[in-house]
């Protein structure tokens, strides 16, 4: 088999940071009333600024696609005749445009400077763009592609924007109810932003300057035992089981904002760090892999909540990491779901401190319903 090699990587975030003061300018006031739990929510994430695909006026600048075409034409910057060589392009996404045609045509039809490809839309939440990494790293294993291209992208705006949340609100106000949203819905507005990110893989390095070479790709799914915590077109039941939008009428979906991301809030505080990174001490046991040797520990967070929880973890289960080898900018770009990974790898190969021999570990969890993937990767 071929090694494979992300030999290029690149980002589009739309527009300008928006800062945590005007969120709710881009986003919109429900109710006319400013939000209750915003500022408890932003203390804990401790995000100061994210990019939205929209104007302060509510008009959209990009869909999803758009941006992962944008993220991948910047790959080939200056060459774009190179496009032709790609064979294949896997794209992640939790947010599509549409539900059909798939995420990753669409991308496609976005890019008529390629050919014929072979195209591939792995589905998901945040793990859909390491899926998609995943297939990329495959078909350059087994010789059958030359030139790949992973993609992950969000547009997560639309759905956190106040007119989706409208009729639920009015709703309560006849009932004569409290007009606020609930804390499932409300909590994931002050999180999300929207961005792509975009790796080339191939199955030799670059001859100049440095390539990541993957060792391994690894994940697991925590269904079979858990409901459902992160949820978007469904209502969740007592039972813990969904309802799918299919089964309401189209006045139930938006007196009850079925459309809106929901996250519950207390199952995710219980579960979503301890499934997954006690698993990793296994993953890491098969590998055979000590992990004294990680020079970079790449989390995917939501919230820096999370953080010393995870810490935590890994002591108790005796593969710590010292902190000064780890990294995310959470901070700065937002919760961009599938693409946050995407976004964090960039940042570090693109920032010119990376040496040949390193060891980057990735770790992307993923709430929805417990789901984790890993990711050893070596500078070369």
């Amino acid at each position: 088999m071929s090694e494979a090699y992300i030999t290029r990587i690149s980002k589009f975030v739309p527009n300008e940071a928006v800062a945590n003061e005007e969120m709710e300018e881009y986003l919109g006031f429900i109710n006319g009333k400013s939000s209750k739990s915003k500022a408890i929510v932003l203390r804990n994430n401790k995000i100061k600024s994210r990019y939205y695909a929209y104007t302060k006026d509510g008009v959209p600048t990009h869909t999803n696609a758009e941006m992962a075409s944008l993220a991948i034409k910047d790959l080939f910057a200056g060459n774009e005749e190179e496009l032709k060589e790609v064979d294949l392009l896997s794209a992640g996404t939790s947010s599509p445009d549409q539900m059909m045609p798939s995420h990753g045509v669409m991308i496609h039809g976005w890019l008529p400077e390629t050919g014929f490809i072979e195209v591939v839309s792995p589905s998901g939440v945040c793990c859909a763009g390491m899926h998609a990494l995943k297939y990329a790293y495959m078909s350059i294993k087994l010789e059958d592609k030359k030139k790949a291209i992973a993609v992950a992208s969000e547009r997560f705006s639309p759905s956190l924007r106040a007119e989706q949340f409208e009729e639920e609100v009015q709703e309560l106000i006849r009932l004569e109810q409290n007009p606020y949203v609930s804390f499932d819905k409300d909590f994931l507005r002050w999180m999300l932003s929207d961005g792509a990110g975009a790796f080339l893989l191939e199955g030799k390095p670059n001859e100049e300057g440095i390539s990541l070479k993957i060792d391994w790709i690894d994940g697991c799914s925590f269904a079979n035992e858990e409901e459902a915590c992160m949820y978007m077109g469904a209502y969740k039941q007592e039972d813990g089981t969904l309802k799918s939008f299919k089964d309401f009428s189209n006045e139930e979906i938006l007196s009850k904002s079925i459309f809106s991301i929901k996250q519950d809030v207390k199952l995710l505080s219980e579960k979503i760090v301890i499934l997954g990174f006690n698993n990793l001490k296994r993953i890491l046991d098969e590998k055979g892999f000590d992990m004294n040797d990680v020079d970079y520990f790449l989390p995917h967070i939501s919230s820096y909540f999370f953080e010393s929880k995870i810490e935590d973890v890994l002591i108790q289960n005796g593969i710590p990491v010292p902190k000064e080898k780890w990294f995310t900018n959470l901070a700065t770009m937002g919760n961009v779901g599938a693409a946050s990974i995407y976004m964090m790898v960039e940042e570090i190969f693109n920032g010119g401190n990376l040496k040949k021999g390193q060891k980057i570990l990735l770790a992307v969890p993923e709430s929805s319903r417990f789901s984790y993937m890993f990711c050893l990767m070596t500078v070369c």
